[in-house]
């Protein structure tokens, strides 16, 4: 089993709020990610997939075909967006952690791919925090 790695980065704004909490709880549990006006990340987006080696090309799968992947599924939908406003698929109400966002971009690519399977998304918010998921 081989496992390949495809980073893609993009940018985007979300606001961390809970609505029947008040300013104050939400400042002291988000701190500066309830800023009212929104915020925004640089985020790096980390999509590890896994199989065997085509016998004839030596690939699991094309890097560039799981770039254009990644790029349909994920990253045209989110790039300069607001994660809480605009992006359909991210339900009302779900909080736009790198948590959460690790799960919904694994759904949205678990179906996409043909021959190799979906290992691990990692996805890094800065330098210092990152969520990974392995569809458990």
């Amino acid at each position: 089993m081989v496992y390949l790695t495809r980073i893609e980065r993009f940018n985007c704004a979300h606001k961390l709020w809970v609505e029947n909490w008040s300013e104050e709880k939400n400042k002291e549990i988000f701190g500066k990610c309830a800023n009212k006006n929104w915020h925004g990340h640089n985020y790096s987006l980390h999509v590890t997939v896994k199989g065997n080696p085509d016998p004839e090309t030596g690939f699991v799968i094309d890097a560039k075909k799981l770039s254009k992947i990644i790029k349909a599924n994920i990253i045209e939908e989110v790039d300069h967006r607001n994660l809480n406003l605009d992006v359909d698929w991210i339900p009302k109400g779900t909080q736009p952690t790198t948590e959460n966002l690790v799960i919904l971009f694994w759904k949205r690519l678990q179906g996409a791919l043909e021959g190799c399977e979906l290992h691990k998304i990692r996805l890094h918010e800065t330098a210092t925090i990152y969520a990974e998921f392995l569809g458990e």
